[in-house]
């Protein structure tokens, strides 16, 4: 199939670009290295030195002969996003492209905007180029397991059936977002759902659990693939960033009582998910939502893992309680289901004592990076 990747640059976008180059499908990439600006606006850098896209691009194909299509622009810009699609004529779009972190949308009221001016607006600009010139063209969308927040009751796959005064319908699963961020997948999803109703158009929405990880078959072939690893604390996620703490004798940052419990995956199971979507498509018309998680854990879960697999190698861990910057329930209930992706055919990698080895080697390796200054949380929630 011919699948473009919007966000082809950003961690799960450049993994799941090269596993679907070499899967054998005709792959391009939509980025407006945004992404890469950010990091240079807060002053903080991946763990990883990653190279220019078309560096990147240029090292796949000489590796596997296989050519990447490469598109540099914003879906903010309609013309060019129109443009870009009408020459790359897809029959699946991965839509990765979006401001991602909820601290980043926490810094400010600039930061707030921004987030949901890109994210909304750039979403519902390409559900319109897709209305207008690519109807039958599937759109797997990257949502997040965060706009269910921490319900009381179990969480579905993006619909409920309830009954109330005696009446019974299968509606939205109700949505409890925790940021400016998360707010954001919201909106993007309500706008695709309606979409399919209206257009016919056909998607599939992933809530995503927190990734981890950095090494997938193909980013681990050469350093010059080698994907970004974020630790900071704007970017960073819980388990990456407890890795690369602990690499550097940097106390984990536990926010608060550490029982927040969360959905899992590792960026390998990313990657396939992502593939398992674009080969069993949507029907024409049908908002489909997929729980894309392989396990839940907590943060005290994660930290004692961490702290294990360190004393494994030789390595001290502390574990440190810091004041947490969030609103968010520390002590709640949380079971999410997630089998459709199963029953698709997803093999999950759970997490295992020579993951998390092999992270802390990997955090070891490139430790030399690492601005300890960026470590400890600076955004906070409440005024």
């Amino acid at each position: 199939m011919r699948v473009l990747v919007i966000g082809g640059d950003g961690y799960c976008g450049w993994a799941t670009a090269l596993h679907l180059s070499n899967r054998g499908h005709e792959v391009g990439i939509f980025d407006s290295l945004v992404r890469r600006h950010w990091d240079a606006q807060l002053c903080v850098d991946t763990l990883t030195p990653i190279a220019p896209i078309q560096t990147r691009l240029q090292r796949w194909k000489d590796l596997t002969g296989k050519e990447i299509d490469l598109f540099v622009g914003d879906l903010n810009d309609y013309p060019y996003l129109e443009k870009a699609l009408l020459q790359f004529q897809p029959d699946a779009v991965v839509h990765f492209g979006e401001q991602r972190s909820a601290p980043f949308s926490m810094i400010d009221r600039e930061h707030a905007v921004l987030t949901q001016a890109n994210n909304v607006i750039g979403n519902l600009n390409l559900l319109y180029a897709l209305r207008d010139h690519f109807p039958d063209c599937h759109l797997v969308k990257l949502g997040t397991m965060g706009e269910y927040g921490t319900p009381n009751i179990d969480i579905e796959e993006g619909y409920i059936t309830i009954e109330h005064n005696g009446r019974k319908d299968t509606l939205p699963y109700p949505k409890q977002p925790g940021s400016f961020y998360h707010l954001s997948k919201v909106h993007d999803s309500h706008n695709i759902h309606f979409a399919c109703k209206i257009w016919g158009l056909r998607a599939t929405d992933l809530n995503q659990g927190v990734v981890y990880g950095v090494l997938t078959e193909e980013t681990g072939m050469d350093e010059l693939l080698i994907n970004r690893l974020d630790y900071d604390g704007v970017f960073g996620t819980a388990l990456n960033r407890f890795c690369i703490q602990a690499a550097v004798g940097h106390p984990l940052t536990v926010y608060g009582n550490g029982s927040q419990t969360r959905a899992f995956l590792d960026i390998r199971d990313t990657v396939r998910c992502i593939e398992i979507a674009v080969s069993n498509p949507a029907n024409s018309g049908e908002f489909r939502v997929f729980n894309q998680f392989t396990e839940m854990f907590s943060v005290n879960d994660l930290a004692k893992q961490v702290q294990q697999a360190g004393s494994t190698l030789g390595v001290k861990v502390e574990v440190k309680n810091l004041e947490n910057p969030r609103v968010e329930a520390e002590d709640h209930y949380f079971n999410a289901k997630n089998t459709s992706l199963l029953d698709l055919g997803l093999e999950p990698h759970y997490l295992s004592d020579s993951l998390l080895d092999s992270l802390l080697n990997f955090a070891t390796k490139y430790k030399g990076r690492v601005d300890q200054s960026q470590i400890l949380p600076k955004v906070k929630w409440r005024r």
